[in-house]
């Protein structure tokens, strides 16, 4: 699939009708989602592959995968309903021969990728892992490396996030201290964050992220 055409299917899946803020819950654009997923297929890092998407949302980059090939997909995600309109965004995803969904490789759970508990009981390994995480920028102060870090636990080959560019510093140090293979810049991006919340003063915020590729 081109780039643009993943684009325009990425903009079909509905985005959040009512995001909250304590889970900083903002869309995936359709426009930097589709160089993520069209970077992971570069690498090989999607068909025929056992791919997490940790705080999956709506469904934009899970579906997306699950869409291009891989073997199986699992979201996950704290909010029950997110999960139910990446639920309904997976069941639009059809053949123009048939009325059920063409998305039989993902399965979404509900979980809090803060608890220990639940992460211990998550013993499937994954071969890729991809996410958007919260940026940590209002109450979650952190929140973005625990979901690195949990990400880079679990996956067996490779793992795919967002971060902001102030953070490189940071992300860079701490994967050197968790020895992992390779770290890879991938693409600096603009993130547009549109206006979601009440105390967003503007219509639209450029906000600058790197997009990393983490080799086990």
């Amino acid at each position: 699939m081109k780039l643009k055409e993943l684009e325009m299917f990425l903009q079909d899946i509905e985005g959040f009708r009512q995001p909250k803020i304590q889970y900083e819950q903002y869309n995936t654009g359709h426009h930097i989602g589709a160089r993520m997923l069209f970077s992971m297929n570069s690498f090989d890092d999607i068909e025929h592959k056992s791919i997490l998407d940790l705080g999956i949302g709506c469904g934009r980059l899970g579906i997306g995968c699950a869409f291009l090939g891989a073997s199986y997909v699992l979201g996950i995600d704290i909010d029950s309903d997110a999960l139910a309109q990446c639920a309904e965004n997976c069941s639009t995803i059809r053949d123009d021969s048939e009325d059920e969904s063409m998305l039989t490789n993902l399965d979404l759970i509900q979980g809090d990728i803060c608890d220990d508990q639940f992460c211990s009981k998550l013993n499937q390994r994954f071969q890729v892992v991809v996410m958007n995480p919260p940026f940590g920028t209002k109450n979650n102060k952190g929140i973005d490396m625990l979901f690195l870090k949990r990400g880079i636990d679990v996956a067996l080959e490779s793992v795919y996030s967002l971060h902001k560019t102030s953070t490189r510093e940071h992300i860079l140090k701490k994967c050197a201290d968790w020895r992992v293979k390779k770290v890879e810049i991938l693409a600096q991006l603009r993130y547009d964050l549109p206006n979601s919340y009440v105390f967003h003063k503007k219509r639209s915020k450029d906000i600058e992220v790197d997009f990393y590729r983490i080799e086990k």
